[in-house]
């Protein structure tokens, strides 16, 4: 049998390796945020001609808006998100654009205020914390027959916590690298990683429950690993299944969509993680009581 609760400490290590860096990184650079959120202008244009990301860039900040972002869909839709656009700007850049392209047709033209972007941050972060608070209550609920029911729920909200460090870390990364920027859809994706997290953890905590009825006179350390091993299969077989049709759309789902997809995937992925080499591990951890250990010094060895 895998000894996967045995080796916690090394699944501890490589999630901390994981998410230290994204928080430096939060920390350092921040987070990208996009229109939804700072305010902005939405433009969303066709061509008859194929539309370079370069040109389009140029042109913008040939009008003084050079910090603004470009994408482009198919060959000849551009996509640009920059700051509030007044009218007569508007105009003038389409038709500098047309000039290079020809004729254009308005696919999408919004203008969101910081306010708006503000209130739906806050929302966000209420409905998180909403989630763990039901997260937890449900759990010791659930798990209310198990002894120290109360300790599911809080490994199931660290668990949680560990996969939005990941997803948010990695965004601030992306963000500086790749110059990705968070927009409505980052929240939809957080919320969908945190259901999937929570989900997975809840069928490894079931397991556990049911073993400790059965394998009462077992060490709790084994019937935990047992249980994990149990369904290992299971969880890596429907996280997979989910990770495979992301891929399909993030490879062909364009380029509107791929940002807020691969933020799924790693989402997902980091869920499947958590559930499985974290959350059960941490209930270990605490029913040893194992922090009274990390940090005292080994006795030295006698001399013979």
């Amino acid at each position: 049998m895998f000894d996967i609760i045995g080796r916690r400490y090394w699944f501890f290590a490589l999630s901390l390796l994981v998410i230290v860096p994204g928080i430096i990184a939060l920390a350092i650079w921040g987070v990208p945020l996009s229109i939804d959120y700072t305010g902005g202008t939405l433009l969303e244009l066709q061509f008859g001609q194929t539309v370079s990301i370069t040109q389009v860039r140029e042109v913008y900040t040939a009008h003084g808006y050079g910090d603004s972002t470009v994408q482009t869909s198919g060959a000849n839709i551009a996509i640009i998100r920059s700051k509030e656009l007044p009218a007569d700007q508007k105009q003038a850049i389409v038709a500098d654009l047309e000039k290079l392209y020809g004729p254009s047709t308005k696919l999408s033209d919004e203008t969101v205020g910081p306010a708006v972007g503000k209130e739906v941050a806050v929302r966000a972060l209420g409905a998180v914390a909403l989630a763990a608070l039901g997260i937890l209550l449900y759990i010791t609920f659930s798990f209310r027959r198990v002894e120290h029911a109360f300790r599911y729920g809080v490994a199931a909200i660290i668990a949680m916590i560990h996969d939005i460090l990941v997803v948010v870390g990695i965004a601030a990364i992306l963000g500086k690298v790749l110059g990705w920027e968070v927009d409505a859809l980052f929240l939809t994706a957080l919320l969908t990683v945190v259901g999937f997290s929570v989900h997975d953890t809840i069928v490894v905590f079931d397991r556990i429950r049911e073993n400790s009825g059965i394998y009462r006179k077992e060490a709790y350390e084994t019937v935990v690993n047992h249980s994990v091993v149990q369904t290992l299969d299971r969880s890596i077989n429907t996280q997979l299944t989910v990770m495979l049709t992301l891929l399909a759309l993030a490879m062909f789902g364009g380029v509107t969509i791929q940002h807020f997809v691969i933020i799924l995937l790693i989402g997902v992925f980091s869920g499947t993680y958590s559930s499985i080499f974290n959350a059960a591990a941490l209930l270990v951890v605490w029913e040893n009581r194992e922090w009274n250990t990390w940090f005292r010094r080994k006795p030295a060895t006698a001399a013979s």
